[in-house]
Order: structure tokens, then sequence, then C-alpha cells
């Protein structure tokens, strides 16, 4: 297994386990896009006390639940398929219903729910991270709503809901998993400080950023 993978893959299983210790539950938002989909599918086969886990999405594209560019999909192809998290206890963001009306809702669910446990982000190309673009909105100010309903994405589809740079930030652990060569000049602008959506996440114990050494 290439070293960011299993790097992130005990990261998330520590985390979940303290967690679980802790508190009897673990609160998990997922990342999207190409990064992920080698830890999900380990993840699988994980001991681990899955009755206690509670996931969220980071974002979600608004297309039809069974459109594979969904992340639910993929989430849900790779791993949360095959384990044994109750099916109240993984909530999708209702994209199908369109960025503002499923923004609204995902803000609903989020409501009762407190700091999550663990933030899993990635990085994209451009430097957005979510669906959080440069030039848009990040929703960075503390008083930010949890969700943005994302109409214009420089991307396809237009359409996404995003939770804010706030909210994610409301998190005891991030992580952002960066792989690709096409991530390089994101990962140079970054480190260069220049303000990027990621710059926007800043939860109280700093960020962990998991990236490929080729990118270094």
């Amino acid at each position: 297994m290439p070293e960011l993978q299993s790097v992130a893959l005990k990261m998330i299983l520590d985390s979940a386990a303290t967690a679980i210790r802790m508190r009897g539950q673990f609160h998990l938002v997922l990342a999207g896009g190409d990064t992920p989909r080698a830890i999900y599918k380990q993840l699988r086969s994980a001991h681990t006390d899955w009755s206690a886990w509670y996931v969220y999405f980071g974002d979600e594209r608004c297309v039809s639940p069974t459109d594979p560019r969904r992340n639910s999909v993929m989430a849900g192809e790779t791993w949360l398929d095959y384990v044994e998290i109750p099916a109240d206890q993984l909530y999708t963001i209702p994209g199908e219903l369109g960025a503002d009306l499923a923004a609204c809702e995902y803000a609903q669910t989020l409501n009762t729910v407190g700091i999550f446990d663990l933030t899993l982000l990635g990085l994209g190309e451009d430097g957005h991270t979510a669906s959080l673009f440069p030039g848009h909105e990040w929703g960075a100010e503390p008083d930010s709503p949890d969700t943005l309903a994302v109409l214009d994405a420089p991307k396809p589809p237009p359409q996404r809901v995003s939770l804010s740079a706030a909210r994610l930030s409301r998190s005891r652990q991030v992580i952002f998993l960066v792989s690709g060569e096409s991530k390089r000049d994101a990962v140079m602008r970054w480190r260069a400080g220049e303000n990027i959506p990621p710059r926007a996440i800043a939860p109280e114990k700093g960020v962990d950023v998991l990236v490929e050494s080729a990118l270094l």
C-alpha cells in the first residue's frame, strides 16, 4: 500500500478509536475526488465498531442520486455499502434537489451536530477544496452558515453544495489528502502562502497535510 494511503488509514482509525473510547461516537466528514478511493476501499476490512460511526460529506454535486459523479455514490461503491454503519447515521447531501434547497436541508441536518471528530479534505489542481473555489465565496467568517449553495462552480456541474470553511474548521482534526502530479502547482501555491481556499480551513489544532513525496 502506498505510504500516503497507509498513513491516512492509520490516522482515520486512530481518530475513530479515540472518539469512540472518549465519547461513544465518531463523527467523520468525507472528501470526494480520486485520492480517497483507495483509502475507502481499505476501510472495508477495518476492525472497528461501525455502529458508532456517523458519516457526513464535505460537498456534493447537484446531480441525480445515482450519478457516478456524486461523492456519496463513490463512497458507497468503494466502502460504505460493505460495512454495517446504520443507514440513519449516513448523512448524504440531497444534491438532486438543486443547490439552494439542498444546502438548506443539509444545514438543518447539521444543526444538531457538534464538533466533527475528523474531516477529510482534498486539494484540486486549481487550489479548491470541497466545493470552495478560488474567487468564490468560502464562508470563512465565524458567523458564516454551515452550508453554501454553489451556483456557478468553474468545474462541471456548476451547481454544488459545500460545507463552509467555518463549518469544516469546527473539527477536532482535519486531514488533507493530496496526490497526483496535477496538484503540484496548487501545493506550491499553498506552501508559498497564497490565499487559496485550504488556507481558510483553520481548526484550533491546525491541519494535517498528507502529500505524496513526489510533490514536495
